[in-house]
């Protein structure tokens, strides 16, 4: 058996998101010990034009929710950016896993015989395959908001390690 798009994708990005969220509980627990206000966590930036921890958080539930729509040929799903707390944050997350647990291989596969199109700074960018769009452009900027955000965390002393990162514990 070929190990496909869907097997590069989907459980991956499952995976991280429940990591992303067991980061999130060590970071809102971090917070109530050592008595910092979750909102300052939550808006810390590594640079100041960087998103802050809620939008990281926020983009790589959408990129999950994007690749996962783009590559079975549907439009991404929107959701508005309201999350202002841990809970609200681990929410989107549990949606956004729900969403890209509903497809199925078959659907993901089928991208490898087409191209993906996306919106990039107004223009649209053409994948040649869906192979190509996951490796060139998903998977990279998925990971960059989860490795962004559990940065963000680290910064704020909250107590994660790559095990965290990498197994959620």
């Amino acid at each position: 058996m070929a190990f496909s798009i869907y097997d590069a994708s989907i459980p991956m990005m499952v995976r991280m998101l429940h990591n992303l969220s067991s980061i999130l509980d060590k970071a809102a627990a971090h917070a109530a010990e050592k008595g910092i206000d979750p909102a300052t966590m939550i808006e810390a930036r590594l640079a100041p034009d960087m998103f802050n921890l809620a939008r990281q958080v926020q983009s790589a539930a959408d990129a999950a929710k994007a690749t996962a729509a783009r590559l079975s040929g549907e439009t991404p799903p929107s959701h508005p950016d309201t999350e202002t707390n841990f809970d609200e944050l681990k929410g989107r997350i549990a949606k956004v896993i729900a969403y890209v647990e509903g497809f199925t291989p078959e659907q993901i596969n089928a991208s490898e015989g087409r191209s993906v199109t996306i919106p990039t700074r107004g223009e649209p960018h053409v994948f040649k395959t869906g192979g190509d769009y996951l490796t060139q452009f998903a998977i990279p900027n998925f990971f960059f908001h989860v490795t962004t955000a559990y940065g963000l965390l680290r910064q704020q002393g909250v107590e994660i390690g790559k095990m965290t990162y990498l197994a959620g514990i």
